[in-house]
């Protein structure tokens, strides 16, 4: 499948190369492509620069982010939260007429320090504003309750934990679905909140998500769903 994934990031890497491996056709958007292969310094987490990074991915392709647009059959929003709405805007609405599109982001504020807070929380949520932006895309919100690592290797947390998935389109769900079944996630593991209105829920986790971080001193970690 042709894959398009939107970010250059830990998020963005971390998917490219997994879906990379398991064989889909996979490119990176990016808004400005010479911009970002220029950079030689690690970013705020210490990742490596992108042009260190795709030396060992060489069959990756970096594009502007309506090239991105263009290739995918399904689309992953990977960028930063506060940036997303402006990165689905350059990727245009008529290049994401009918597609999936993956949305992993958080809208996460951290002009305030850790633990970040949400720009976006309540009564409305990122995944449902990127909805709103392009209406004729089809928008799943999954893979936002964890850290990459996890993400991408649903085993490098022993024992039985959960993803979410919530978007309005049946269809484009059973995707992504298909998608998480590929990178490892367990059909019992993948749990329906229904239409993206449960993006709401998700993001607000992120909360409790970084609160127990700090607690653990990890991100090696997720959530379980116990039920009698």
């Amino acid at each position: 499948m042709k894959i398009a994934v939107l970010g250059t990031g830990m998020v963005g890497r971390a998917i490219t190369d997994r879906l990379s491996t398991l064989g889909h056709d996979v490119v990176i958007g990016t808004r400005d492509v010479e911009q970002t292969l220029a950079r030689t310094e690690p970013d705020w987490l210490g990742n490596v620069p992108f042009a260190q990074w795709q030396q060992s991915h060489p069959a990756v392709r970096l594009v502007p982010f309506a090239d991105a647009g263009v290739h995918g059959q399904v689309v992953v929003n990977a960028t930063q939260g506060a940036s997303s709405l402006a990165a689905i805007e350059a990727t245009g609405a008529a290049n994401l007429a009918g597609k999936v599109l993956l949305d992993t982001a958080l809208p996460l504020d951290l002009s305030q320090g850790m633990p970040p807070t949400l720009t976006v929380a309540n009564t409305d949520s990122l995944g449902e504003q990127i909805q709103r932006a392009v209406p004729e895309a089809r928008v799943v919100k999954s893979l936002n309750t964890m850290l990459a690592d996890v993400m991408v290797n649903p085993g490098h947390v022993p024992g039985r934990h959960n993803v979410f998935v919530a978007g309005d389109d049946a269809d484009a769900k059973k995707t992504v679905t298909s998608l998480l079944r590929e990178i490892g996630w367990p059909d019992d593991a993948i749990l329906d909140l229904g239409g993206i209105r449960g993006a709401r829920a998700t993001e607000m986790y992120s909360s409790l998500l970084f609160t127990t971080s700090a607690a653990l001193g990890t991100f090696d970690f997720n959530v379980a769903i116990v039920r009698k």
